[in-house]
């Protein structure tokens, strides 16, 4: 029994950032995608395309150059449609999964996006309406997050059991899919300490806790909640470290990760219909044309595509 090859839509992203640089040395290295076909969106004028990859027919094809490091609405219109034609491929079951490089939010923002983030995009696009969130990937460590692009204020209100329990599920079902059978995951509190046993607020017993059991109810197992401060010190622990983390808020989990691996980390777009990952990191605006963008992310994330476009399957 062998994996088949994994279809992979690769949009290439801000074409005024390293985007296009990103997917090029990927293109150049035919072993790095011999396990794939890969169905390109970008821009001719951009890249060199070897034979062995399907050049996708949109209307971004044939677009002039952009300016490097400006973000508009001209470039946040041709990231619209790139990632429109991406999904739309995965909708027609051309692709098993999308791959794109780094975006510019006030690119988008500039084009007409009015959600918080690609992520809510992406839902409103599929018309998709159960859970779904960010999740973070540093090689064998993966986070996820109960609220997200939100103000640090509004989170204790936005925090309930229901939602601790969709980001344990959520997290949970995103490692099964790229091949990992029981996941292990560890779930931070929210205040110093824990709370402390309420001296500093008491979101873990009346909001984490219960939302921890009522995970565990609907079949999924997690422990904690730990001080956030040392969870990801569990975390990393071998070998009785977690394989996830399920976070409270955005920069719990990410100045960790980061701190971790900035170079290297993936963003999935977990809970959608079907598997969507990008480097961690942004565009990149200053070092555009320079030849010092560090491809090793958009790697692992065109990696992790590959994985979970054909987990559970074999011919």
């Amino acid at each position: 029994m062998t994996l088949p090859k994994a279809r992979i839509a690769i949009f290439c992203g801000d074409p005024a950032g390293i985007g296009p640089e990103l997917v090029q040395r990927l293109l150049d290295d035919p072993k790095r995608y011999e396990h794939a076909h890969i169905h390109l969106i970008g821009q001719q004028v951009a890249l060199k395309v070897p034979a062995s990859v399907t050049v996708h027919t949109w209307d971004g094809l044939l677009a002039p150059p952009f300016d490097p490091g400006e973000a508009g609405a001209s470039n946040g219109c041709y990231m619209l449609e790139g990632l429109r034609q991406g999904l739309a491929l995965a909708q027609e079951g051309a692709v098993d999964a999308l791959c794109f490089a780094p975006l510019n939010k006030a690119a988008l923002r500039a084009a007409g996006m009015h959600q918080e983030d690609e992520l809510r995009w992406f839902a409103d696009f599929l018309n998709f309406k159960a859970s779904c969130g960010e999740l973070n990937v540093l090689e064998n460590l993966w986070t996820a997050r109960v609220t997200s692009h939100v103000a640090l204020r509004e989170v204790s209100s936005l925090l309930s059991p229901q939602k601790v329990a969709a980001a344990i599920t959520m997290i949970i079902d995103s490692l099964k899919r790229a091949g990992l059978e029981q996941p292990r995951i560890a779930v931070c509190g929210l205040n110093p300490h824990n709370g402390d046993n309420g001296n500093y607020g008491d979101e873990e017993a009346r909001l984490i806790e219960p939302g921890i059991e009522l995970a565990r109810a609907n079949g999924y197992t997690a422990e904690g909640p730990f001080p956030a401060d040392t969870a990801f010190v569990r975390a990393i622990r071998k070998p009785d470290g977690y394989d996830g983390v399920v976070t409270m808020y955005h920069d719990q989990g990410q100045i960790a990760m980061k701190l971790l691996g900035f170079e290297r980390g993936v963003i999935v777009h977990g809970g959608l219909p079907y598997p969507i990952t990008t480097p961690a990191h942004g565009t990149a605006y200053d070092i555009v044309g320079e030849g010092k963008a560090n491809p090793q992310a958009f790697f692992n994330a065109f990696d992790l595509a590959c994985r979970m476009a054909v987990s559970g399957k074999t011919i």
